[in-house]
């Protein structure tokens, strides 16, 4: 079954989410992005998420309770000149630590590779944030080397652009 892996279940975003982006906007969770939006940039955030034009966001959920601890998605980003799609997650505190985001990661790779869009999809953490750099490495990405990126929109950071070719199985 797509979007289940290793325990957890991707559940497409819904009205009813906008708590989980207000838990994944504290400090903490930002710290490596720019720090906590505002609460019209949370809405307009949630708005974007409800709409992605290409693409999916989801809630996170452990696949045998249906708790929620986190969120990821996929996006169209045009990156060097081609279309690619982007990934980005989020596991909230209390379930970090579990594998929960590399698991949530291959789920996501999976649903990206049967939409037959785009051949590569990539992440671009922050160099400085250890955690979701591991994520990539043991979700099966390549490091392609450090970047200038920006996300959110006006906060430029050096990332590593992480790519993974969707036309290997």
């Amino acid at each position: 079954m797509k979007g289940v892996q290793g325990g957890v279940r991707l559940e497409p975003w819904s009205e009813d989410d906008f708590w989980l982006l207000r838990r994944i906007n504290s400090p903490q969770m930002t710290e490596h992005v720019g720090g906590p939006e505002t609460e019209e940039a949370l809405i307009t955030r949630h708005r974007r998420y409800l709409d992605v034009a290409a693409g999916q966001m989801y809630r996170v959920a452990l696949a045998d309770s249906g708790e929620t601890v986190g969120s990821i998605g996929y996006w169209e980003h045009d990156w060097r000149g081609e279309t690619v799609w982007e990934t980005g997650w989020g596991v909230l505190p209390e379930f970090q630590g579990r594998g929960l985001a590399v698991r949530a990661a291959r789920a996501v790779v999976e649903v990206a590779r049967d939409s037959n869009t785009h051949r590569y999809l990539h992440a671009l953490p922050s160099v400085g944030n250890a955690a979701s750099n591991a994520v990539c490495r043991r979700a099966g990405f390549t490091l392609l080397g450090e970047v200038f990126a920006e996300y959110p929109k006006g906060h430029w950071s050096m990332s590593n652009d992480w790519r993974l070719d969707l036309g290997r199985a």
